[in-house]
């Protein structure tokens, strides 16, 4: 283990840290040795390449496709296009997700995918290219289906990204009535559903003001209970960071800080995140912004600044033995997947803070994609079949209020109380009901089984659901 403010080395390796937390939290289990092994394993890693042409030449593309855990089938996880996707990323990405998916209580094994590329040095045509080729490689393979393998939008991918796939995989089955339940994370107009592309954002803020509305626990941390007037700094405004921020905001909380690929802005006083995007559209850069009080060129450094939350929402690995001392917020919660290591995460909880795990904090995304997915499976929008009806039915209500009390609402109360819910509210209904009980699940787990962090407490509701799971299927006595 490294001290503090030293150097992290280049040999980082992902997956193992999702493994040690397994461990760790294993010790809190009875289950079989066997048995938390093939829980540890990924079952399936397909990693394949294919050319391309770029220009007047080609080019060779490196992608993978994993398949964590068959405890539950489809398996389902994000595709993210970067140039530092390697097989240890998807493999741990691919562990995370089968953790998540059993935390709130969503029926699928975890799987991931990623291509080796940076998205911004291909044009469109050519980044279709390499999308449909991918689909068509998973699909050949059987990596893809509604009951098989269920992809997602991650980094660098969205909505664009997943209509292709979506497309590809229609072309290639003809006929089968349930083919756009091959991916979820699609546009509207191609029966995705509302609220999936704010979904993981708004999971994050969910998590967070669910954690600072347990009065003891801010009382420990030396905080007030509530996110009004909590002091956040968001590292990443893509869609997570941003939508993340956004809510967070709307909730109370104060937006001090924002860290980009670029560099980094603070002011005490709070930032107007759509100001800063707008600004960042008009000129590339988050810097240069005219009401940051303070500008940084390292990124890093942003993440160092005065706050009472951090919510890391872009890669791994950010927060390391290398600057975790540095880190002056009293709980770090976690949007992207695994953004702070292992020994970092033991040294800020053993000097008195707080980490709403990323296992549980960015778990929007896969929660709404369930929602998707079972929309896409029967055919029929959330809402659709009991909106009027329910409509109808208040307004009959209080007319007869009315009519009995002698009190006469305005058109706009009567509106506002008659109304039907949305697919949209509904969506939000059910991510926030997912956030609340799961989050309480799990600090119960911590509570009563000592195990002195939510990630570990998180682990161990994952691994007793999982197992349970192998168990029914008759594979363990």
């Amino acid at each position: 283990m490294t001290k503090a403010g030293e150097v992290i080395f280049d040999d980082y390796h992902f997956f193992n840290d999702v493994c040690q937390y397994v461990d760790q939290a294993a010790a809190f289990t009875n289950h079989d040795k066997g048995l938390l092994e093939q829980i540890k394993a990924c079952n399936s890693v397909y990693h394949l390449q294919f050319p391309i042409k770029k220009g007047n030449s080609f080019e060779i593309i490196h992608a993978w496709r994993v398949q964590h855990s068959h405890h539950m089938l489809p398996t389902k996880g994000g595709i993210r296009y970067s140039d530092i996707v390697n097989e240890d990323e998807v493999m741990a990405l691919a562990a995370l997700m089968t953790y998540k998916c059993a935390i709130v209580n969503v029926p699928f094994g975890g799987a991931k995918g990623g291509i080796k590329i940076n998205p911004r040095n291909y044009t469109a045509a050519e980044l279709e290219n390499i999308t449909r080729r991918y689909t068509v490689e998973l699909i050949k393979k059987n990596f893809i289906g509604p009951g098989i393998d269920v992809p997602a939008p991650d980094y660098g991918t969205g909505e664009r990204e997943m209509s292709w796939i979506a497309d590809t995989y229609l072309t290639m089955n003809p006929g089968s009535l349930d083919a756009l339940g091959c991916v979820t994370g699609k546009p509207i107009a191609l029966h995705g559903i509302a609220g999936r592309r704010e979904a993981t954002g708004r999971g994050v803020a969910y998590a967070v003001r669910e954690c600072v509305s347990v009065a003891e626990d801010m009382k420990a941390l030396g905080l007030t209970a509530g996110i009004n007037g909590k002091r956040i700094i968001v590292q990443g405004l893509g869609n997570v960071g941003f939508h993340a921020a956004k809510f967070l905001s709307e909730e109370g909380g104060i937006i001090v800080g924002i860290c980009e690929f670029d560099g980094a802005i603070y002011n005490v006083n709070g930032l107007d995140v759509n100001d800063v995007v707008k600004h960042r559209k008009e000129t590339g850069s988050i810097l240069g912004y005219a009401k940051a009080t303070s500008e940084f060129k390292n990124s890093a450094e942003g993440l160092e600044q005065d706050c009472d939350i951090l919510v890391p929402a872009a890669l791994e690995n950010q927060i390391t033995m290398a600057n975790v001392a540095r880190i002056k917020a009293k709980i770090i919660a976690e949007g992207a997947n695994g953004p702070t290591t292992p020994d970092a995460a033991d040294f800020f909880i053993k000097n008195g803070g707080m980490i709403i795990p990323d296992m549980y904090a960015n778990a929007g995304g896969v929660t709404v994609s369930y929602f998707e997915w079972l929309k896409n499976l029967s055919h029929v929008a959330f809402g659709r079949m009991d909106r009027r009806y329910d409509e109808t039915n208040n307004l009959n209500i209080l007319s007869m209020i009315e009519s009995t009390t002698g009190v006469t609402l305005t058109p706009q109360q009567r509106a506002m109380i008659a109304k039907g819910p949305s697919e949209l509210e509904l969506v939000n209904s059910g991510l926030e009901d997912t956030m609340v009980r799961s989050y309480h699940e799990i600090r119960e787990i911590k509570n009563v089984k000592n195990t002195g962090s939510l990630r570990t407490a998180a682990f161990v509701a994952a691994v007793d659901k999982i197992a349970v799971s192998y168990m029914n299927m008759g594979i363990w006595p």
